[in-house]
């Protein structure tokens, strides 16, 4: 069991009987009453988001997980392929585990989740950001802007990003995976 204390990014704890994971939170201690915990927990069966606040010293029940790193390999319809990185075993999951399968490039390495009581995959962590060639984007026209002026892009795996007028196609781009947003151009 832990406590409010104890709540962080991506812990996975047993509520409902569901297993969540927590994808936001924010510890709220107002001026007047007691401190509590505002959290957005996604879960791991549906895929589901739910907001939930939990009072300052709320038991929690845990659930005990195992990291293993997993190359993605392909994507067949709703169903997603990897392949453990140690032992060279395969699995395939649906796409509703995945937080942003329009980033995932084929050969790129995740994390996978597992429970460590009945190892189930739980869900599939992305690394913080991935590279990806922009396959198409309309030409930026100067002027008429006034700052931070965008365009539609569509990127090799599919995905569309709002990206900065200089951006051209056959340009490599990072992209953050929690938010699927621009941050800069890759460096070659």
């Amino acid at each position: 069991m832990a406590n409010t204390s104890d709540i962080r990014k991506g812990l996975c704890i047993r509520y409902n009987n569901d297993i969540y994971k927590i994808v936001e939170f924010l510890h709220v201690k107002p001026g007047k009453g007691p401190a509590f915990v505002r959290t957005k927990l996604k879960s791991v069966t549906t895929g589901k988001v739910i907001d939930n606040t939990f009072s300052a010293g709320h038991k929690i029940e845990d659930v005990r997980v195992e990291t293993r790193s997993y190359q993605f390999l392909y994507a067949d319809g709703q169903t997603y392929h990897f392949m453990n990185t140690d032992d060279y075993n395969q699995i395939a999951l649906q796409e509703d585990a995945l937080d942003t399968p329009d980033l995932l490039k084929e050969g790129e390495v995740v994390t996978i989740i597992f429970n460590a009581e009945d190892s189930m995959p739980l869900s599939v962590d992305m690394p913080a950001s991935v590279v990806l060639e922009v396959t198409h984007a309309e030409p930026g026209v100067k002027g008429n802007t006034a700052t931070n002026a965008t365009k539609p892009a569509t990127l090799e795996t599919g995905a569309r990003v709002n990206v900065p007028l200089f951006i051209n196609e056959g340009d490599k781009i990072k992209i953050d995976t929690s938010n699927g947003s621009y941050m800069e151009r890759a460096k070659e």
